[in-house]
């Protein structure tokens, strides 16, 4: 029996935890396997493991942390020309963005790394990029023409968010009926969705009524974890179009099926939607399913790193 056959993945002694230095008293059931796979990827591909600073200000080797030798050989992405664009679009990065260059180069649990993973062959490649996402979106995708990190239209600006609210990634397209378009993406690997919100400001609660996105857009849950961000992003989504840059957008959650707080959240989240003609459609993506689009897409030798760096947990099902 293993995590296919369950539907789960196990849970996973802290004896098994320590052996791999993955034992972290605050990991829930998903990340805890997550951190333990990523390990074991690591011992696999024979990589020395790293340290990573803890909150008094020690090291403490973790085995989900890669060394810095293994880190400046790009161990981190799926290939060497992924690796060389996260650095270009680290030093390229918009005013502003949020790309913390360490985690991205040295953990592998991070979700930073992994949108490299699941996008940048597609910012590389933008022809795989358009049979992608027709896969993931036919009737809306006609062709995409640029694909964008960490991006926002504009930080804290009073026309959209007025906040560092930014998607994850964002593909420009134009649409089946040759409409200005995008697809915006908010990518989590092991995240609880639990963490620190951010501020309240008055124009989330303008942005809430004016978009047309909700049944009550005064309702506390959208203002609170776990709903806090989807509910930002969708708004600056929904910006985007108000203020003209795009006429019409999707909003996307790319993350394992197996992540039960993300599926969770979707599924409360989507209860709060209103059914408006014209919104930005909301809609969720599975690691799995992704890297099936992308090997239909023709690069089955990409889909095949992304399966068993994210999806495949055979080296956690023989520890168990």
């Amino acid at each position: 029996m293993s995590i296919e056959d369950y539907g789960r993945v196990p849970f996973i002694s802290a004896k098994t935890l320590r052996q791999h230095k993955v034992y972290e008293t605050g990991d829930d059931r998903f990340r805890s396997a997550s951190r333990l796979k990523q390990a074991l990827f690591r011992e696999e591909h024979s990589w020395p493991i790293g340290r990573y600073t803890t909150a008094k200000g020690t090291k403490r080797k973790m085995g989900n942390y890669l060394s810095e030798a293994a880190a400046d050989e790009g161990a981190n992405f799926i290939s060497s020309e992924i690796a060389r664009l996260a650095r270009r679009e680290v030093a390229y990065r918009e005013d502003g963005a949020l790309m913390e260059e360490v985690r991205l180069r040295t953990n592998m649990l991070s979700s930073s790394p992994a949108v490299f993973n699941f996008f940048g062959g597609m910012k590389l490649d933008l022809d795989l990029a358009t049979a992608t996402m027709q896969s993931i979106a036919p009737d809306f995708v006609g062709e995409v023409i640029n694909v964008l990190f960490e991006h926002s239209p504009a930080r804290k600006n009073p026309i959209f968010t007025n906040c560092r609210t930014a998607f994850d990634v964002l593909l420009k397209v134009d649409t089946v009926d040759h409409r200005n378009g995008f697809i915006a993406i908010e990518l989590k690997y092991s995240e609880t969705l639990h963490e620190p919100p951010a501020a309240l400001r008055p124009r989330f609660d303008e942005l809430s009524r004016l978009s047309g996105l909700y049944k009550d857009p005064d309702h506390p849950a959208l203002r609170s974890n776990p709903l806090q961000l989807f509910w930002r992003q969708h708004m600056l989504a929904t910006a985007m179009i108000l203020n003209g840059l795009y006429t019409c957008g999707r909003f996307l959650i790319v993350a394992p099926s197996y992540n039960f707080h993300v599926r969770d959240a979707v599924s409360e989240y989507r209860q709060h939607l209103a059914s408006s003609d014209g919104a930005v459609e909301f809609d969720m993506v599975s690691f799995e399913d992704l890297t099936k689009c992308i090997a239909c897409a023709g690069d089955e030798e990409l889909a095949r790193s992304l399966h068993s760096r994210y999806c495949d947990f055979k080296a956690v099902d023989a520890l168990i």
